[in-house]
């Protein structure tokens, strides 16, 4: 008797969490040229603390979990989260708080639950609200305008603590600017009343249009699907275009989409697919409730860009959206719908 030996049709292809997470690395590198550019090459520096950081850290909690620390370091997670924080704080932010926050996504974001793969919410972002709650006028203040003229060396001697900052050098993100000053000055007058409105483009718009490349790039490369990035930006700009259609009493939809974090939020945070929902659907919800929750914490609450909060908010709920929209399991014609 001849026994049929097939296999089944599963496709299989070399992409590994490494790979991933170097793909994603190279993502960031257009956002990351564009902030040296028009803001400080400070970034750089920050970023050599944030990631050395990141690799002490993640080996000495790997060594005290008796993990094999050489496998899990080449995963590069560590690094990616380093990277993704250190790019959402100010420039100017003292080293320390870069040290304290990285150490504290990777302690208290990622392995308090068991590690890559079991955190119910996004690292960075558990420690980039821990750190504006807990510090909240250099996470506020230390903000730079557009080619504000400081040069490296005295950039880098506030960010070791060796001097203190100039007056007039550190600004607002325009999101904050706007906000305050809305009401008080015509969106006409503010545009005029600082250097970062006056000049379209401006720096933080290239910066955005350079996280779009990057993300795209993600996008192209099957990283991820469409579907949460398209949610936030969808659900941020119906409520934009709901409450904000008068420049001179709210924020404009350009500004929500292009001068703070979302397009970092929509193509390299509400990815993430450990933290977030997981069938296309509640991908899609989950990034929508992403950019309905910024939008009102930006517009009504007390926090200029809420893209962290947004996001933690939406950890909380990932395992509700994925119970109510599982895809349809092959063989059946409708898909489960959850609990009645």
């Amino acid at each position: 008797m001849n026994l049929i030996t097939l296999s089944s049709p599963h496709h299989t292809q070399s992409t590994g969490v490494n790979k991933v997470m170097l793909q994603v690395l190279m993502a960031l590198v257009p956002g990351i040229v564009a902030l040296c550019l028009f803001f400080s090459p400070i970034y750089l520096f920050n970023l050599l603390i944030g990631c050395s950081t990141a690799l002490a850290v993640e080996a000495l909690i790997l060594r005290l979990r008796r993990c094999p620390v050489a496998f899990h370091l080449r995963d590069l997670s560590a690094l990616v989260t380093a990277v993704l924080l250190v790019i959402s704080m100010p420039p100017l932010i003292p080293w320390w708080i870069t040290v304290l926050a990285v150490s504290c996504a990777l302690l208290l974001g990622k392995h308090l639950y068991g590690g890559l793969g079991f955190n119910p919410f996004n690292p960075a972002m558990v420690a980039f609200a821990l750190m504006i709650v807990s510090f909240p006028v250099p996470m506020t203040t230390l903000w730079l305008a557009p080619n504000s003229g400081l040069d490296f060396a005295s950039a880098l001697q506030i960010v070791l603590g060796q001097t203190l900052l100039p007056d007039g050098i550190s600004s607002a993100t325009p999101l904050d600017y706007y906000k305050t000053q809305v009401g008080r000055l015509t969106a006409t007058e503010i545009y005029q009343s600082e250097l970062f409105f006056g000049i379209w483009p401006a720096g933080w718009i290239w910066v955005s249009l350079a996280y779009l490349v990057g993300g795209l790039f993600l996008l192209y490369k099957k990283v991820f699907s469409w579907h949460a990035p398209l949610g936030l930006l969808v659900g941020l700009a119906v409520l934009a275009l709901i409450f904000g259609l008068d420049p001179d009493s709210n924020t404009p939809l350009h500004l929500h989409l292009l001068a703070g974090s979302a397009i970092v939020g929509a193509f390299f945070i509400v990815t993430d697919p450990v933290s977030g929902a997981t069938s296309r659907l509640g991908k899609f919800i989950f990034g929508f409730g992403v950019g309905c929750l910024a939008y009102v914490i930006r517009t009504w609450g007390s926090y200029p860009d809420a893209i962290a909060f947004a996001v933690l908010l939406m950890n909380f709920a990932a395992p509700f959206i994925d119970h109510y929209s599982k895809p349809r399991t092959y063989g059946h014609s409708t898909r489960h719908q959850g609990y009645k």
